[in-house]
């Protein structure tokens, strides 16, 4: 048996390599309350991009470990590939995003297109290792090895959240006049008096403290702000509808302390749910900022 492996270590490599890629791709693949990617045709897009990834980096090393380099320039036409990829998915959320009541926003959307290109990358990483491992060594330590990267891929499967840089907690609406309020923070004026009922009546209100310097610029940015309101809506439901301006989730900023004050307007209002799935919004890769990090807020002596 040992001597069929040593005869055909090309071939157990390359198709140990392709069956741990794609095991990564299925493992970092899921549809959540986002309902992204669609069930069940986008999953077959991604799992397809899988497959081919998989198979670009478990042939790889047979290419490497012959000498021919030049077979292995192909992993710069899946580079461009993954790109199409990234573009792909920039474009046809941009398209859905114009029909949603609470859109995603363009900074969201850009976060989901850069996952799927990254992802990919690490499929090809998945198989290439396992492909080597199992051609240079016993061919269980290919598949250990892609074990090991499958849970390295967890690692980067999920970011940080809205507890790590935040503290939540709920607050009353207040009106005074026309101008409604989330705690101290003014979010708007509301001329109907129907509207200010309903928001009374359907609105929750929470107050988003950054916990440091750098929480508190990456929570002034827009497009995060933006991203908290799209997946509670979508967790909950948003109480709105077209050609309704004065309904809708509000997220303001007060400039003075950075705190963010957050009006929703929730089908189902549950505060302790709602409560619940703030801290767990993701924190969006391309909002982060760290300005403590700068050479010119650092403390002086570190």
């Amino acid at each position: 048996m040992m001597d069929w492996f040593l005869a055909h270590r090309y071939t157990v490599g390359i198709v140990i390599g392709v069956v741990l890629g794609i095991a990564a791709r299925l493992n970092m693949l899921r549809t959540d309350y986002r309902q992204y990617p669609t069930y069940p045709h986008g999953k077959i897009i991604h799992i397809s991009l899988g497959v081919i990834a998989a198979g670009l980096g478990a042939v790889a090393v047979p290419a490497l470990l012959e000498k021919n380099y030049t077979a292995v320039t192909f992993l710069t036409l899946a580079a461009q590939q993954f790109r199409d990829v990234r573009n792909m998915e920039r474009q046809s959320l941009s398209k859905v995003d114009e029909q949603e009541l609470v859109p995603r926003g363009a900074t969201y959307i850009e976060g989901i297109a850069m996952v799927f290109e990254g992802r990919n990358y690490l499929v090809i990483l998945t198989a290439f290792l396992a492909s080597l491992f199992s051609i240079v060594f016993p061919w269980y330590w290919g598949i250990a090895a892609g074990a090991a990267s499958i849970l390295v891929s967890n690692h980067f499967k999920s970011g940080s959240n809205l507890a790590e840089v935040a503290d939540i907690e709920p607050v009353p609406i207040r009106l005074e006049g026309p101008d409604v309020y989330v705690g101290p923070v003014y979010i708007m004026n509301v001329g109907l008096e129907d509207s200010r009922q309903k928001i009374m009546q359907h609105g929750q209100g929470f107050l988003l403290k950054p916990k440091n310097r750098n929480a508190r610029v990456t929570l002034s940015h827009v497009g995060q702000r933006q991203a908290i309101m799209h997946d509670i809506s979508t967790l909950f439901g948003a109480y709105r509808d077209e050609g309704e301006p004065s309904l809708r989730q509000m997220a303001k900023l007060d400039m003075d302390s950075g705190t963010v004050g957050l009006l929703l307007l929730l089908q189902e209002k549950d505060e302790a749910k709602t409560l619940t799935a703030l801290h767990r919004i993701p924190v969006l890769e391309s909002a982060v900022r760290m300005p403590s990090e700068a050479g010119v807020n650092a403390r002086k002596g570190s």
